[in-house]
């Protein structure tokens, strides 16, 4: 009487099941602000070096005034004759014009923070990610301490803490400061209430709840938050707009409850029966006692077992004692990097593309829909391994394409056809981002998931700052940001081929189970290709992939 059977009878697919997923849709509406909120509030428009001569001209006349002039942006004109500028020496700009986005004021035309000062921003983004490894680091540790929920709780507040605090800066060091706070959230509450929501849903309804929810709450919190930034007209008041609503985290505990699977991993067994009968109470089903006394038994007896030959209690270190955890794990991390950085890059780089970097953000955001119906129509058919394999060598190729279109085209000219391909980049990126997720938290064990999957994302975290010095290589070669992310896509590809298959498969438990997990599975093992193989032996209508 394991947790799967006990969870059956209680509902594993009920009306619990349907609120944790619209809480767990609400939280993906909370992270697509949180996360983007990064990008929107230090959006830098065109400018220029404002000039007395100037004053009342259109953005076409001020670009035909500086045609002649090397940097626009910070050269201050002596004056303007025959309508050309003339550069004056030895001063520098003080004050600028900028090209609006629809009279949108971002922190960086309200603070004037260009050209001597454009580092500023950078530094605020840098200490946001420096906050994000730390709360990934201290929420994931949390989360196999004192549970998924209040962790989960713990992050929601902490990250829309630090948005509201951003909206009243005026220096750098606050700003720094009040961006590390926000950090502290970023990815982590969204992945711990996955990781609770995953464990509440049945293996056969855990694709398409999942999935479906991400792609459809994930995909309106970004198509709509340009729109409610450019709304609003000022980044303060849209970060007040965006860190309110977290809030409403504070409700979860009067409906959902705390990971039973977790419970019974600390051993806390009349806990993890409370929690099983709420959700049969709430699914509206009827349990006997004796079904969960037998329940608690079966997990007496297997830990009993299990310390008889275990030597250590499971932590997230121990996954490198032995050689195949060992090997899966280095393996999800280098994943992790490959995956988080080529979501980054190609979901940050949307400037000088012909289009309106709002509307092209707002536009290309609608792939997360298609994106996760290819999860949810495929993932259960071709499995994990060729869902994370085939969306990051696609991925590979359309960003590839993309470099050589950026690099031989005239944006202004084709910003549809750009438009189009970038969108096409953040699909396949969000296919991998989105398939690697759920394809970590089945291979690592329940007595160390949300750790594990919480120092898997640090590391990806972490290699999301390098994101700008990425983009930055189009410097020396416009396609070059786009070859090299297409290159760690195919690597990625390739990496994913030496881990195993979760697919219609009992979830290891312990890292004891880790070990033994799909012991004789090769590497090019795929559940479609042995149903077709299956498919064409005598008999083979019988045979299961179970």
């Amino acid at each position: 009487m394991d947790f799967d059977r006990v969870l059956e009878k209680c509902g594993s697919f009920g009306r619990f099941q349907f609120v944790i997923l619209i809480l767990y849709g609400y939280t993906n509406i909370l992270s697509s602000l949180h996360y983007f909120s990064q990008t929107l509030i230090t959006f830098t428009p065109e400018h220029w070096c404002s000039h007395d001569d100037l004053h009342g001209l259109s953005a076409e006349s001020i670009r035909a005034v500086y045609s002649n002039v090397t940097d626009p942006a910070c050269t201050l004109l002596s004056g303007v004759v025959n309508g050309t500028g003339i550069a004056a020496e030895q001063e520098t700009c003080q004050n600028w014009i900028f090209e609006r986005e629809s009279g949108y004021e971002s922190l960086t035309t309200e603070l004037r923070w260009v050209c001597d000062k454009s580092h500023q921003p950078a530094v605020g983004q840098s200490f946001f990610f420096i906050g994000s490894v730390v709360g990934t680091i201290t929420f994931g540790y949390l989360s196999d301490r004192i549970g998924r929920l209040p962790a989960m709780l713990m992050a929601a507040l902490a990250g829309a803490s630090g948005d509201f605090m951003t909206s009243f800066v005026h220096t750098l060091p606050w700003f720094a400061f009040s961006r590390f706070v926000s950090g502290l959230s970023t990815d982590t509450m969204y992945y711990l209430m996955y990781i609770l929501v995953f464990e509440y849903l049945s293996p056969k309804r855990r694709t398409f709840g999942l999935n479906i929810i991400l792609a459809f709450f994930y995909c309106f919190g970004l198509m709509t938050s340009p729109w409610l930034a450019i709304w609003i007209g000022n980044w303060r008041h849209y970060l007040w707009m965006a860190s309110l609503p977290a809030l409403g985290v504070l409700g979860y505990p009067l409906l959902i409850c705390e990971s039973a699977q977790w419970l019974l991993t600390k051993k806390r067994y009349d806990q993890a029966v409370k929690c099983l009968k709420w959700v049969a109470k709430f699914n509206g089903r009827q349990v006997e006692d004796s079904v969960f006394d037998e329940f608690i038994k079966h997990y007496r007896e297997k830990v009993i077992e299990e310390e008889k030959h275990r030597k250590h209690e499971d932590t997230f270190m121990g996954m490198f004692r032995t050689p195949r955890l060992r090997r899966f794990t280095l393996t999800l991390l280098l994943k992790s990097v490959i995956i988080t950085l080529s979501y980054d890059v190609i979901n940050r780089n949307m400037e000088g593309l012909g289009t309106s970097p709002f509307k092209l953000f707002s536009y290309t955001s609608i792939n997360y829909l298609p994106a996760g119906c290819t999860i949810l129509l495929l993932q259960n058919i071709i499995g994990r391994k060729g869902m994370a394999c085939g969306a990051l060598l696609v991925g590979g190729i359309i960003t590839t394409v993309t470099g050589f279109l950026i690099a031989f085209l005239d944006p202004k000219e084709n910003a549809l056809l750009l438009a189009i391909m970038i969108g096409l980049g953040r699909y396949g990126s969000t296919v991998s981002y989105d398939a690697e997720i759920q394809y970590a938290a089945e291979i690592i064990p329940t007595s160390v998931r949300g750790q594990a999957v919480s120092n898997i994302h640090v590391i990806g975290l972490a290699s999301s700052s390098l994101s700008f010095y990425v983009i930055y290589l189009a410097k020396f070669y416009k396609p070059l940001p786009s070859i090299f992310i297409s290159c760690l896509m195919f690597l990625g590809a390739g990496l994913c081929l030496t881990l195993p298959e979760t697919l219609h498969k009992k979830l290891p438990d312990t890292l004891a189970e880790g070990e033994r997990f799909a012991m004789n599975e090769g590497c090019l093992y795929f559940p479609c290709i042995k149903k077709h193989r299956e498919s064409l032996t005598p008999n083979g209508d019988n045979k299961s992939d179970a």
